[in-house]
């Protein structure tokens, strides 16, 4: 979606129809809308700006990174499962991209296969055993 011209678009209506007026809502909120627009324009070119593209080569398989496939098993209930660690911004539990910044994603990160991790998730301590980690 192309909001900067709509934006632009908007302004120019608003103050035609309000023009000089001290009370034009319309235009404030407007131009309150653009900032937010610029704000989101700024901060994607930073994240892009600082992005780096991981080669396999990159991702380890000795011990948990960004970019590691890790299956562990909940000891709790003796269920397997299996992440991926990723970056905070495609962080997305539904399809199992857990952020490197989360409480399970800190705690993993570092350990190999065999080591037993715990966590403090929000419905209290999770104890993990990495049980592989591929690419």
């Amino acid at each position: 979606m192309v909001k900067r011209p709509e934006i632009a678009d908007r302004i120019r209506e608003s103050q035609q129809h309000g023009e000089f007026s001290e009370d034009n809502s319309e235009l404030d909120e407007v131009k309150f809308e653009q900032a937010m627009v610029e704000n989101r324009i700024a901060e994607l070119k930073t994240i892009f700006g600082n992005a780096t593209i991981l080669d396999d080569s990159m991702i380890p398989t000795d011990h948990i990174g960004v970019g590691s496939k890790v299956k562990v098993e909940d000891t709790d209930f003796g269920d397997d499962f299996e992440i991926r660690i990723v970056t905070s911004i495609e962080a997305d539990p539904n399809r199992d991209l857990v952020s490197n910044e989360s409480p399970m994603g800190t705690a993993l990160m570092g350990h190999s296969p065999g080591d037993n991790v715990v966590f403090e998730a929000p419905e209290g301590k999770k104890h993990l055993k990495v049980l592989k980690i591929t690419k």
